[in-house]
């Protein structure tokens, strides 16, 4: 965070003050010496960016994929060397996303529909639901200083397990899937919850990693909820206070 000086108008009276302001950073990917992408980001877990972003872009199966990761904070660089050749024509698959800041994937949503059915097997109670979004959504120290954040979280039925913020919102549940990847934890016993807009690219991401319950404060998409419905997703949003909607597979919401 960075502070600046801003003339604030009040009631209609102009004061000199002093602002915290969020930091933004372009976060280089570069994989097996071939730069893949650049992300506007926040400037920390970068490790988990990387390898989240990998995973949620269809480009390595999981962390036993990656040989070796590095980052470099001067020049704000990812070097990731991997077992899986990268596409010759991959350039031509990137799909720029509704993200905050230039958000990219490397596929298109539509083209693996007929590829997942996520099971039933994670069980949730929407009173827990609210709870853990309420935390969530009071746990950022950054976002209560600079309003210039998203949060998401991986949770059991019970609590958080991994919490991140950052200024785009693919970002942080890359950042949430890349840290559970390389603390070896099971995708498919937990839930993602987030404070953003859900569209499909968001599914997309989530999709990849066997996720079976997304809920957000935010609303989704109509081709997120279409996408959801197709590959057995349980998608709630609006989940603020005593209330959510559930768009679509509600059996794993008690």
């Amino acid at each position: 965070m960075e502070a600046f000086d801003v003339v604030s108008i009040e009631n209609g009276l102009r004061l000199a003050k002093s602002e915290i302001v969020t930091e933004e950073v372009p976060f280089t990917i570069e994989v097996n010496g071939r730069e893949l992408a650049t992300l506007l980001a926040s400037p920390r877990d970068l490790k988990q960016l990387a390898a989240g972003f990998l995973f949620t872009s269809g480009l390595i199966r999981g962390a036993e994929s990656i040989r070796a990761l590095t980052v470099d904070e001067e020049r704000w660089k990812a070097e990731v060397d991997i077992d899986e050749p990268l596409a010759d024509d991959l350039a031509f698959k990137r799909v720029y996303t509704s993200g905050c800041g230039r958000g990219v994937i490397f596929h298109n949503p539509l083209d693996v529909l007929q590829r997942v059915s996520l099971p039933d097997g994670f069980v949730v109670t929407a009173t827990k639901i609210l709870e853990l979004m309420k935390e969530l959504l009071g746990r950022s120290e950054e976002h209560r200083k600079t309003r210039g954040v998203h949060s998401a979280a991986l949770a059991d039925r019970e609590r958080i397990l991994i919490f991140m913020d950052d200024i785009g919102r693919h970002n942080a549940l890359d950042k949430v899937i890349g840290a559970a990847l390389l603390s070896a934890i099971d995708l498919r016993g937990v839930m993602a919850v987030t404070s953003g807009r859900i569209s499909s690219e968001i599914v997309a991401k989530i999709m990849r990693s066997g996720i079976s319950v997304v809920v957000s404060a935010g609303v989704p998409t109509n081709q997120a909820i279409k996408l959801a419905k197709e590959i057995r997703m349980t998608l709630a949003g609006s989940v603020r206070g005593r209330r959510m909607n559930i768009y679509c597979h509600d059996q794993r919401i008690l």
